[in-house]
C-alpha cells in the first residue's frame, strides 16, 4: 500500500510528466497537472480582474490599498482555496456529490449550482458584447472615434478633432465645466445608442438585438466546442485561453507606458493614502474582491479539482493559483491606468473623471482611450480578444460545474456515456435564457443579476460550508483525510485559519455587505422597486436551497426523536470517502465480511455420495464446525 501511494504522490503531480492513463476510468482525470493549473487560473482570472480591481486600487487610497487586499489574500483567499480544492478532490464529486461528508447541508452544493446558473447566463452575454466590439474594430477606423455618426447627438464631443485627426487641445476652467456637464463621449454614444439602443426602464425590453443575439450564439457554440468531451477537451484549449491573455496584457502594457501621461495615470492608482487604511469600507472591499474574485463558492474549484488524481498537491496548486490571481489584477492596473493617464492628459481634466469600472471601463471609457493610439484598430482588437478570452475561461467551468454535478448526481452508465448530450443541453438552456438580455433593457437585467445573483449569497454558502466541514464533519477527521490524501496534514496556519479565522472574514464580509447596501442604479436611471425584489429573491433563491433541503433531509432521515434524526442526517453517509477501492484505506477501509468459519476447498473434492447428510452443527459445505476450528 506504502508503494501504492508513493507512486500516487507522484501522479499527477509533476509539471511536464508523460501522460498517463486516468485513475479513475469512470469520471476521468486531466491529462496532466499543468491542464488543471492553467484551467483554474483561467476560472479565478476574470473580467473582474481588468475591470474591477483597478478601479477599487484608486478608489480605496491607491497602494495603501494593497496592504489589506494581501492581507484577506493570506487569511481567506488561500485557505478557502485550498479548502475548496482539497474538498473536491478527495471525494472526486462535484459540487453536490461532495455533501455525502454532511448530507443534511447538500442544499450548499445546489445553491453552488443556482449561483453558476444565473453566473453562466449574464457572463455569456458579456463575453457575446466582447465579440460584437472585436468584431467592430476590424475597421480601418473605429466607429466610435467620431461624432459624425448618425447615431450621434449634438452634445457627443469627440477626443480628436474631426477635421485633422489630432489631439483636441486643453480647455480653459470655462469650457471645461460647460465640456464636462455637457459632453457625452463618441464611445458612450456608440454604446447607448447604437449597440444597445438602451430603452428608458428595465420593463421596456424593446426589441431583441440581432447582432448581439448572433454573438450570443456564437459564444455559446465556442463554450460547448470546447466542452463537449469534458475536461479532456477544454484541458487542451486552455492552453491558448489561459494564457494568450497575458501575451496581450503585456503587449498593452508596454504600449501604455510609452504614452504621454501614462506615468500620471499609473501614479493615481498605486499613490499610497494611508489615512484609508483605518476606513473599514477599505478592508471591507479588500475582503470583497479577494472572494469574489477567487471564485469561492461557485462550486467551480470543488468541480476541476475533482477531475484531479487523488494524490495531486492540491496544497500547491492553490498558492499558485491565488497569487497568479492577484498578481494578474494588480499588472492589469497598470495597464488600464497607463492608458486613461494618457486620455486624461489630452482632455485636460483629472484622472478622477476617466476612471471607472464595469461595463462602463470596458465598453466606454478604455475603448475611447484607444482611440487616441495610432492604428487604433489594432489595439483594439487585441483588448477585445483578451476580454473574450477571460471571460471564456470562467465561462468553461461554470458550465462544466453544472454538467458535472447532473451527471454524477444520476451517476449511472447511460448518462456517463451521453455526457456530451447533457453539455449541449445546458448549452442550448443558457443560450435561451440569454435572449432577454440581448433586448433594448438586456443591459438593466445584466447588471440586476451582476449585482444580486451572485453577492451575499455566494458569503452566506461559503460560511456554512466552512462551518459544516469544520464543525459538524469535524476538523480532526478533515485534517486526517487530507493527510491520506497528500502525505501530510495541512500546516498550522491553514488549520488556524479554516477553524477562526476564515469564518470570521465571511462574516465579516457578510455585515460589511449589509452596511454598505445601496440600491442598484446605473448611472443616472435608478431602478424600480419591483426591479429589487427580483433581485433580492433571485439571491434568496440560492441560499433558500440550504434550509429547504435541510428540512426534507430531516423527514426522511431515520430516528424516533429530533436529535437522533439530526445526527443521522449530519453523519457521514456510507459513500463518503475516496472514489476508489485502492485509495479507501484507514477509517475508509471496507469491513471484512463477517467469517463464523473457515471454508476449506480440498484440492481434490469429490461429488458428495447421496447417502451424506448434513447434520445440523455442519456448514454448507458439509464440513463440520468442529473440524473448521482443529483445520
Amino acid at each position: 500500500m506504502a508503494d501504492k501511494c508513493s507512486g500516487g504522490l507522484l501522479n499527477g503531480a509533476v509539471p511536464g510528466e508523460a501522460t498517463k492513463q486516468d485513475e479513475n476510468v469512470k469520471r476521468g482525470n486531466w491529462t496532466n497537472q499543468i491542464e488543471f493549473v492553467l484551467t483554474s487560473v483561467g476560472y479565478a482570472v476574470g473580467l473582474g480582474n481588468v475591470w474591477r480591481f483597478p478601479y477599487l486600487c484608486y478608489r480605496n487610497g491607491g497602494g495603501a490599498f494593497m496592504f489589506p487586499y494581501f492581507i484577506m489574500l493570506v487569511f481567506c483567499g488561500i485557505p478557502l482555496f485550498f479548502m475548496e480544492l482539497s474538498f473536491g478532490q478527495f471525494a472526486s464529486q462535484g459540487c453536490l456529490g461532495v455533501w455525502r461528508i454532511s448530507p443534511m447541508f447538500k442544499g450548499v452544493g445546489y445553491g453552488m449550482m443556482v449561483v453558476s446558473t444565473y453566473i453562466g447566463i449574464y457572463y455569456n452575454v458579456v463575453i457575446c458584447l466582447a465579440f460584437y466590439y472585436f468584431f467592430s474594430s476590424m475597421t480601418r477606423v473605429l466607429p466610435w472615434t467620431y461624432c459624425t455618426n448618425p447615431w450621434n447627438t449634438p452634445d457627443c464631443t469627440g477626443v480628436l478633432d474631426a477635421t485633422n485627426g489630432s489631439a483636441a487641445p486643453p480647455l480653459n476652467l470655462t469650457q471645461l465645466l460647460n465640456h464636462t456637464l455637457k459632453r457625452t463621449s463618441p464611445s458612450e454614444e456608440y454604446w447607448r445608442r447604437y449597440v444597445l439602443k438602451l430603452s428608458d426602464d428595465i420593463g421596456n425590453l424593446g426589441e431583441v438585438r440581432l447582432p448581439l443575439l448572433g454573438c450570443l450564439g456564437i459564444s455559446w457554440v465556442i463554450v460547448f466546442l470546447c466542452l463537449f468531451k469534458g475536461v479532456k477537451s477544454s484541458g487542451k484549449v486552455v492552453y491558448f485561453t489561459a494564457t494568450f491573455p497575458y501575451v496581450v496584457l503585456t503587449i498593452l502594457f508596454v504600449r501604455g507606458i510609452t504614452l504621454e501621461g501614462a506615468v500620471t495615470g499609473i501614479t493615481y492608482y498605486l499613490t499610497p493614502q494611508w489615512d484609508k487604511i483605518l476606513d473599514a469600507k477599505v478592508w471591507g472591499d479588500a475582503a470583497s474582491q479577494i472572494f469574489y474574485s477567487l471564485g469561492c463558492a461557485w462550486g467551480g474549484l470543488i468541480t476541476m479539482a475533482s477531475y484531479n488524481k487523488f494524490h495531486n498537491n492540491c496544497y500547491r496548486d492553490s498558492i499558485i493559483i491565488s497569487i497568479t490571481n492577484c498578481a494578474t489584477s494588480v499588472y492589469a492596473g497598470f495597464v488600464i491606468f497607463s492608458i486613461l493617464g494618457f486620455m486624461a492628459q489630452h482632455l485636460g481634466v483629472d484622472v478622477s473623471q476617466v476612471a471607472d469600472h464595469g461595463p462602463g471601463l470596458a465598453f466606454v471609457a478604455y475603448p475611447e482611450a484607444l482611440t487616441l493610439l495610432p492604428i487604433s484598430p489594432l489595439w483594439s482588437v487585441l483588448f477585445f480578444f483578451m476580454l473574450i478570452l477571460l471571460g471564456l475561461g470562467t465561462q468553461f467551468c461554470l458550465l462544466e460545474t453544472l454538467v458535472t454535478a447532473i451527471v454524477d448526481e444520476v451517476g449511472n452508465d447511460w448518462i456517463i456515456r451521453r455526457k456530451t448530450f447533457v453539455t449541449l443541453g445546458m448549452a442550448v438552456v443558457g443560450f435561451l435564457l440569454g435572449i432577454p438580455l440581448t433586448t433594448q433593457a438586456g443591459i438593466y437585467w445584466l447588471l440586476l443579476m451582476d449585482n444580486y445573483a451572485a453577492s451575499f449569497s455566494l458569503v452566506i454558502i461559503s460560511c456554512i460550508m466552512c462551518v459544516s466541514i469544520m464543525y459538524i464533519y469535524g476538523h480532526r477527521n478533515y485534517f486526517k483525510d487530507i493527510e491520506m490524501m497528500l502525505g501530510f496534514p495541512p500546516p498550522l496556519f491553514f488549520q488556524i485559519c479554516w477553524r477562526f479565522f476564515s469564518p470570521a472574514i465571511i462574516f465579516f464580509i457578510l455585515v460589511f455587505t449589509v452596511i454598505q447596501y445601496r440600491p442598484i442604479a446605473y448611472n443616472t436611471y435608478v431602478y424600480p422597486p419591483w426591479a429589487i425584489s427580483i433581485g433580492f429573491l433571485m439571491a434568496l433563491s440560492s441560499v433558500l436551497c440550504i434550509p429547504l433541503y435541510a428540512v426534507y433531509k430531516l423527514c426522511r432521515a431515520e430516528g424516533d426523536t429530533l436529535l437522533q434524526r439530526l445526527k443521522n442526517a449530519t453523519k457521514p453517509s456510507q459513500d463518503w470517502g475516496p472514489a476508489l477501492a485502492e485509495h479507501r484505506a484507514g477509517r475508509y477501509a471496507p469491513a471484512p465480511s463477517p467469517t463464523p468459519h473457515l471454508d476449506v476447498q480440498l484440492l481434490n473434492p469429490e461429488k458428495p455420495r447421496s447417502g451424506d447428510v448434513a447434520l445440523p452443527g455442519q456448514g454448507s459445505n458439509g464440513s463440520a464446525h468442529s473440524q473448521d476450528s482443529r483445520l
